[in-house]
């Protein structure tokens, strides 16, 4: 099965193969009570791979054949992450999410598919999908996205569909760092966009998002940030709204994208001097990964542009 290397995924530190060695290494372990997980039958190398992501010493896992055998076992007993098969389209599981949530209205589902139309990641949002990867994905992004499937709590009201159309997209994001990691996988699955452009919209979106959950929502989980994203044919946008004052550029002596081109790092001394946490380049990065980068006055409103060389085709639904 092929991978996406770790280059697709800027936050991750290695990608390890499935197959590296007579035995994939065991890349999930989760120090918390024994989990329970439902794995639905896909192919025998999709089936070893997740097989191996699981510490048996902390994991029991099941397989169901298909989704009408998964649902039946979900029903009858309770689980704490059901990944389903690459053998269904996204729809097909999207519509056993639905069903199960008439008795287990908080289960985590983490959607495995070969099919895939932007579609059906959007669906699987307003039912509360805790992930969408279509293949090829990433061996280690998956059990990193297993491993906060089980850790964090109240994790299935994080993020809200305010509205959909077929280019436009508005969501109300919860104000935490797990909740921005779920929000760029699910992106990255719906973008459409060619590889390159969808890690590098990914990675400004990121930094952008991240300082409005940090400076404007205080990482506060009762806060909200809105987010929109607009497709035309010629370039994407998308649209960073957080709860706080805001800014004005004067205040930005702490960020890297204030220094002047002889003082590169200007703005370290300024963070020391406040007291802050290393870092202050998400503005700056954000700016070389985007063709414009856009602040409103009040400076609690973010839009970003990455104009494309070719034009986008109407979007599946």
């Amino acid at each position: 099965m092929d991978a996406k290397p770790a280059s697709h995924y800027p936050y991750s530190s290695s990608f390890v193969p499935w197959y590296q060695g007579s035995r994939a290494e065991v890349l999930l372990s989760t120090p918390a009570p024994h989990h329970r997980a439902l794995i639905v039958d896909s192919s025998p190398e999709v089936n070893r791979l997740l097989s191996n992501l699981f510490d048996p010493e902390e994991w029991s896992f099941r397989f169901a054949s298909d989704n009408t055998e998964a649902l039946q076992l979900a029903q009858a007993e309770p689980f704490d992450l059901i990944i389903t098969g690459v053998r269904t389209t996204g729809l097909e599981d999207v519509e056993l999410l639905r069903r199960l949530r008439l008795v287990r209205p908080h289960t985590r589902i983490i959607i495995l598919t070969d099919e895939f139309t932007p579609g059906d990641v959007i669906a699987s949002i307003r039912e509360r999908a805790f992930s969408y990867f279509s293949r090829p994905f990433s061996t280690e992004k998956l059990a990193e996205f297993i491993h906060i499937a089980v850790s964090e709590p109240c994790w299935d009201d994080g993020i809200e569909i305010l509205s959909v159309a077929p280019n436009w997209i508005r969501l109300s994001v919860r104000c935490d760092v797990l909740t921005a990691n779920r929000l760029l996988q699910f992106f990255r699955e719906a973008s459409q966009l060619p590889d390159a452009e969808t890690e590098e919209v990914a990675t400004a979106f990121r930094e952008i998002l991240l300082n409005a959950m940090e400076h404007g929502g205080k990482f506060d989980p009762s806060q909200y940030v809105e987010v929109g994203y607009v497709r035309t044919k010629r370039a994407v946008i998308c649209r960073v709204k957080d709860p706080g004052k805001g800014f004005s550029q004067d205040e930005l002596k702490h960020a890297a994208v204030s220094n002047p081109p002889e003082d590169p790092f200007r703005h370290v001394a300024e963070r020391e001097s406040r007291g802050l946490r290393p870092g202050g380049f998400g503005i700056l990065m954000a700016k070389q990964l985007v063709d414009e980068l856009l602040f409103n006055e009040q400076g609690n409103e973010a839009i970003l542009v990455k104009y494309l060389d070719h034009p986008l085709t109407a979007p599946k639904s």
